[in-house]
């Protein structure tokens, strides 16, 4: 038998090397497509690169030619040129979108009740020219790779962390860290919950794919890590890791204006995607746990800080002013310090049946 070949255009990304090094345990030869302008010494010297634009489909074919690959991963690039090009040029396409293509993303009011479910499954309602017009666009990008290639796979991206990626958000907890702050505004108690995938995890999960490809054969999956930490516990682990105690100072989600940047979004609605079936259909289990992934990323960030005012560090939108949150956190703190002793002074009376020492009959006896 022939080696088995892959294409993966894109490839030097968070999730990229994991991919291209799983799909080289297999057996795969290997190539990636990319512009050239990123390497990364996570892959072999021995895997073929092309250097081309993705972005434009008449340099992509001249670059690739003739060739045919048994699979071909489009993680990168103008998918909407891409997946029918590669029509007929491979027996197996895999294509990466994101959750953002699921109805209530970008506009939670959308839905009844507001907010998207949770967890969100792979058969959720999908966005529409109503939501967003980008999020349209990506749903008619799903709906293209299946039109050209029936038996394809579709992945969709969560928020990616780790090595690699391009708005890394732990570096709003990094960075607070090593200018000594030990303290940071959460919204609503820190408790929302938004799926994260940590790269080389996410990568594994794609890899998967060659092993599984009738079983994921016209498929959609959400892929993320297989915990989802609240926000709260993931500044916790991230502060954790450098060796910090983060106070987390919570406040109303209209109070807690210096959180959007954490959240990526101004309300605290959950934003989490289930990942049962790539767990059943792929046999999908994290090779990094999470709260792991994050502490190995907090420590990557303190040894390879985003450069300050840089293009990067202006798209997590940031100001880091913490004069200014410091004036917040002590007018919260000062109008509510009347209200916490009278919430104190009221006592329903109510006891988890569950918590140590309670006894159901005898706060029954007792109210009696």
């Amino acid at each position: 038998m022939s080696t088995p070949t892959a294409l993966v255009i894109g490839g030097t990304g968070p999730t990229g090397p994991s991919l291209v090094n799983g799909l080289l345990d297999r057996g795969y030869t290997t190539t990636i497509l990319h512009t050239g302008r990123h390497e990364v010494d996570t892959i072999p010297d021995h895997v073929e690169h092309i250097h081309t634009n993705p972005f434009d489909i008449e340099e992509l074919a001249a670059a690739v030619g003739d060739r045919t690959f048994d699979i071909v991963y489009a993680m990168y690039g103008r998918l909407r040129a891409i997946a029918p090009w590669f029509a007929g040029r491979t027996s197996k396409f895999v294509a990466v979108g994101g959750v953002p293509s699921y109805l209530g993303f970008a506009v939670p009011d959308l839905l009844w009740p507001p907010g998207m479910p949770v967890p969100t499954r792979e058969d959720a309602p999908r966005s529409g020219i109503q939501e967003n017009e980008k999020t349209a666009k990506m749903v008619a990008s799903e709906d293209l790779v299946f039109e050209h290639h029936p038996d394809g796979t579709m992945f969709r991206y969560p928020l990616i962390y780790g090595p690699g990626q391009i708005n890394p958000r732990e570096w709003l907890v990094v960075k607070r860290v090593l200018d000594g702050r030990h303290r940071m505004i959460v919204a609503d108690g820190g408790l929302t919950l938004r799926t994260a995938g940590y790269g080389p995890n996410v990568g594994h999960a794609l890899a998967l794919v060659a092993d599984n490809q009738a079983a994921s054969a016209g498929q959609t999956y959400n892929v993320a890590d297989e915990h989802c930490l609240t926000a709260a516990q993931t500044i916790t682990v991230l502060a954790n890791a450098l060796d910090v105690e983060m106070e987390l100072v919570s406040m109303p989600a209209a109070l807690a204006t210096p959180a959007r940047p954490f959240q990526a979004a101004d309300h605290t609605l959950h934003q989490q995607t289930g990942v049962d079936a790539i767990r059943f259909d792929l046999g999908y289990r994290d090779p990094t746990p999470a709260a792991e992934a994050l502490a190995t990323t907090a420590r990557y960030l303190r040894d390879n800080p985003v450069p300050a005012g840089s293009i990067t560090e202006q798209r997590l939108q940031d100001p880091f002013d913490y004069e200014a949150e410091d004036a917040l956190i002590e007018a919260y703190r000062a109008a509510t310090a009347d209200i916490q002793p009278l919430a104190d002074s009221y006592d329903p009376g109510f006891r988890d049946r569950y918590a140590p020492g309670s006894d159901d009959w005898r706060l029954v006896e007792a109210k009696n």
